[in-house]
């Protein structure tokens, strides 16, 4: 089991990016949908526009958690389920076809690019992780936290994105697939904040949770929302969120 304090949040979705929109959504929420990009004005324009929409939400949820009085120089884990596919199939397809592969966009499509690219864009020196766990993703991102924490870190951003997959991966499809991006400020346990304990073992039962949502996208209802509890199965793998009075 891991403890910890959630300070802040930040997180935008098709629809929801003010705070008050997502406490209201958490309270009856629904699968974001649509076509929106952030305008991600914390990022100079030349920047910017190499930057994908799964990137842009991922960075622009962090900034938002920078500008609320973040640790410049504290750690951060980035985590996607899926990462930036979509710059995958297109570099796969140019192969198929036997062109000339672009370096830049084989850059751009590696897991820890848009971890990479906020760094850049921010100055930021700290440490940054990008991490994926399967449906369970948010979960490990959660204990990579944690660990730094225990190693000395007095705060960790969480950045945890996802976009729906190219359709070729449609049919491998396990939960809802809705563009999203959070990030959460954890410090340790002690200090203030929401106080989550994330305990995993085999004999937990699981619920359903909001099966409307993607569970990564779920956990963030959770913290918002005030519920007690939060149980999650991934095969062999039992997860359970509690937060504290």
């Amino acid at each position: 089991m891991v403890g910890f304090s959630v300070v802040d949040w930040a997180a935008w979705a098709p629809g929801l990016q003010e705070r008050t929109a997502w406490e209201a959504w958490a309270r009856a929420p629904w699968a974001p949908r649509g076509d929106e990009v952030p305008a991600l004005a914390e990022v100079p324009a030349m920047q910017r526009r190499r930057i994908e929409r799964l990137g842009r939400m991922a960075i622009q949820a962090a900034c938002w958690c920078d500008a609320q009085g973040a640790d410049a120089s504290a750690p951060l884990v980035f985590a996607s389920r899926h990462g930036d596919v979509a710059r995958s199939v297109v570099l796969l397809k140019s192969l198929a076809a036997d062109e000339a592969l672009s370096p830049t966009s084989f850059g751009l499509s590696v897991h820890n690019a848009i971890a990479a690219f906020h760094s850049i864009a921010t100055g930021g020196h700290g440490n940054y992780l990008a991490i994926a766990g399967g449906r369970g993703t948010a979960e490990a991102a959660c204990v990579e936290a944690a660990g730094l924490l225990a190693d000395g870190a007095t705060e960790v951003r969480v950045v945890c994105y996802e976009a729906p997959p190219p359709a070729e991966y449609a049919g491998f499809a396990d939960e809802a697939e809705v563009p999203f991006a959070w990030c959460w400020r954890i410090v340790p346990a002690a200090r203030d904040g929401i106080r989550i304990e994330l305990d995993w073992d085999a004999g937990i039962a699981t619920d359903a949770g909001a099966a409307a949502l993607p569970h990564a996208l779920d956990v963030h209802r959770f913290l918002l929302s005030g519920d007690a509890e939060l149980r999650f199965g991934d095969g062999d793998r039992r997860w359970r969120w509690r937060r504290h009075a």
